[in-house]
């Protein structure tokens, strides 16, 4: 987990002598607000796709293209390498970023990127700093670094870059987008730049994202509201039946009562919860993080294993009837609940829909459902697949050494919790895919005031710089 190897003295003077032009290019590119999710920021979207498409021209890739898809553009560059045996990496991000909203609780304009000084340095603010245009950025420094300090005319690795423009908005295209263009994107590994460490003093590499599921559901009883008095008592409530139903969803344990739910979670082994456990963790600074006064969750699992090595079901929202001021005093007619299904290596987002079913079927049967109340399930979209990299994959040991050596320290791994389009890089393209990330947890992504670190996104670049020249060293062919 921890390099042998110093950093090169050259690749470092060359990040830092680059330090301002970052800081200038990467402000211009953050003024434009290029909010996936808002179709009245569509052509932001698209003036985002080509200023990249411009700066990856200047940084010198032969081929660089837009690619549209049926909603917002991606960005595709190539640049082969000299090498006939070099290995290939498809290099992912996205230049698509989150809603500003509350704008009135910035301290700085979203789309004005400012640079301010903080206790551990300077810091740059601004929506898509970290999230993910600052990530994709450092590469275009690191490719710098690499070249400079080689002597190279052209990277040690057949790198291609895909930065999608919907990833903010749930990549709804993005799939498809790769099975368009399945041959052009045909790679050995991908490497993910859309993740973070585990904090200032514990540097670490993401090994795995959960997968993700979503689903309604409607519980509907009388054709109308009902009259309480003159009905209340002699028929369903579907509010309470829907309530009863989600305190089901989970027994005393934690365990989520699905049907067949963990048949195929793939468990941790000790090394695994050994490494997990290696991991700096108080307990009262991670319950301030989470606004929480207490930790919970399955029965027998730390919270790191809760959170990233586990599958979770959770009630979203729970909503019927009146809730508007001073009372109404009716049965409501219907009820409705959004749950969300956080799965983990080796789920299935299909598998969901069937189990849920079962699960029905079980709850009518035993009359937590009566007779007399309609639910049914609907699920917007198929869902997201988890993803995991094996610890001992040559890929992640070279992401390791690269991230050992650009920060000096001995690195950790941990996994996230959340979702991303990892598992649908690994399936369509059917190679390895490794996470190399430097946001901090307390970059306030997705919230006002989003920061990066200009220390942590210059040494990013510069494991950027190692990561080529270890791939291409340490790939077996």
């Amino acid at each position: 987990m921890s390099s042998d190897v110093t950093h090169d003295p050259a690749v470092r003077a060359f990040v830092a002598e680059h330090r301002s032009r970052l800081v200038e290019e990467l402000s211009a590119w953050l003024r434009i607000p290029s909010i996936s999710a808002d179709p009245e920021h569509a052509d932001d979207v698209a003036r985002s796709a080509d200023w990249l498409a411009q700066r990856l021209v200047r940084a010198g890739f032969p081929t660089v293209e837009i690619w549209p898809t049926e909603g917002l553009p991606a960005v595709y560059a190539e640049w082969p390498s000299d090498d006939a045996d070099a290995p290939t990496v498809v290099l992912y991000g996205h230049h698509d970023v989150q809603p500003a909203d509350p704008i009135e609780l910035w301290e700085t304009s979203p789309f004005e990127p400012l640079v301010r000084a903080t206790p551990y340095g300077e810091e740059l603010v601004g929506r898509g700093a970290i999230d993910d245009k600052g990530q994709v950025y450092f590469h275009v420094v690191g490719l710098a670094a690499h070249l400079a300090t080689t002597g190279r005319t052209s990277p040690a690795v057949n790198l291609k870059l895909v930065v999608e423009g919907e990833e903010e908005s749930g990549s709804a295209h993005f799939a498809q987008l790769l099975r368009d263009h399945r041959d052009r994107l045909d790679c050995d590994v991908v490497v993910v730049s859309d993740t973070g460490v585990y904090g200032r003093d514990a540097i670490s590499v993401c090994v795995g994202m959960r997968g993700m599921v979503e689903v309604q559901l409607e519980a509907r009883g009388p054709a109308g509201d009902l009259h309480s008095g003159s009905f209340g008592g002699a028929v369903p409530n579907p509010v309470t039946v829907l309530a009863r139903m989600v305190a089901r969803l989970h027994d005393a344990d934690g365990h989520v009562t699905l049907p067949g739910f963990y048949d195929r979670v793939v468990p941790l082994t000790d090394r695994e919860r050994e490494l997990l456990a290696r991991l700096p963790y108080d307990e009262e600074r991670w319950l301030a993080n989470a606004q929480s006064t207490a930790t919970y969750g399955e029965a027998g699992f730390t919270t790191f294993e809760r959170i990233w090595a586990r599958p979770t079901a959770e009630v979203n929202g729970l909503w019927g009837g009146y809730t508007g001021p001073g009372g109404k005093t009716i049965i409501p007619s219907e009820a409705h609940a959004k749950l969300s299904f956080r799965l983990v290596a080796d789920q299935d987002p299909a598998d969901v829909r069937p189990a849920m079913d079962r699960w029905l079927e079980l709850l009518r049967a035993e009359g937590t459902i009566p007779a007399g109340i309609e639910v049914t399930a609907h699920y917007e979209k198929p869902g997201v697949g988890p993803f995991l990299t094996p610890l001992d994959h040559p890929a992640l040991q070279s992401v390791t050494r690269a991230m050992g050596r650009a920060f000096g320290t001995e690195v950790l791994y941990t996994r996230e919790g959340g979702s991303g389009p990892q598992a649908a890089l690994a399936a369509v393209l059917g190679a390895p895919v490794v996470f190399l990330g430097v946001g901090l947890p307390d970059d306030r992504i997705h919230a006002p005031n989003e920061k990066a670190d200009l220390e942590f996104l210059l040494a990013g670049a510069e494991a950027a710089a190692y990561l080529w020249a270890d791939l291409a060293a340490t790939w077996e062919r």
